[in-house]
């Protein structure tokens, strides 16, 4: 025994602070990952300016047949997205045209990539099956991301798919 301490104070001491360590406060916690949801504050945030659903709704009084292509439009200050939905394929290009990369973000935190061609075209395939989003980044430095969106595609009679789009609520940047 040294200054007081034996071996069972000593090991105690160790256990105790041990578990200190372990034990870290939620608020902590919070505000790491509030801290981590600002990583990626610098890109613009592109809104679902057009959903081709929306004129199926008011072309129905019309048409009996529903088109078989989901066309969606997102747009930022410098940048816009036009994406179509066909089958478990996104297809897309930028405009203004222009080559860069676009990465597709999941929920889950899995990030794939895929290059944006000179013309400013794009695929995405498969489409995600759990909730996702877009970040684009061009080689002239714009760099946008769209907001969390899920794509579901429901198979109908004679091979054709109904696709429903599902925005996601919440804040834009996690």
């Amino acid at each position: 025994m040294r200054n007081g301490w034996d071996d069972d104070r000593l090991l105690a001491a160790l256990s105790e602070a041990m578990k200190a360590r372990e034990a870290v406060p939620s608020w902590f916690i919070e505000t790491g990952k509030n801290a981590f949801a600002w990583h990626n504050i610098d890109a613009e945030l592109a809104q679902l300016t057009y959903d081709s659903n929306e004129d199926r709704r008011e072309a129905a009084v019309t048409r009996s047949e529903t088109a078989l292509i989901r066309s969606l439009t997102f747009t930022s200050a410098h940048l816009s997205l036009e994406l179509e939905v066909t089958g478990n394929s996104l297809l897309g290009q930028l405009l203004p045209p222009g080559t860069g990369t676009l990465e597709i973000h999941t929920r889950a935190g899995e990030i794939s990539t895929t290059e944006v061609d000179e013309i400013g075209r794009f695929a995405v395939d498969p489409i995600p099956d759990s909730p996702f989003r877009l970040r684009c980044r061009t080689v002239d430095g714009t760099d946008v991301l769209t907001g969390w969106i899920t794509i579901l595609g429901v198979r109908l009679a004679g091979g054709r798919v109904a696709v429903g789009i599902v925005r996601l609520p919440g804040p834009q940047h996690r």
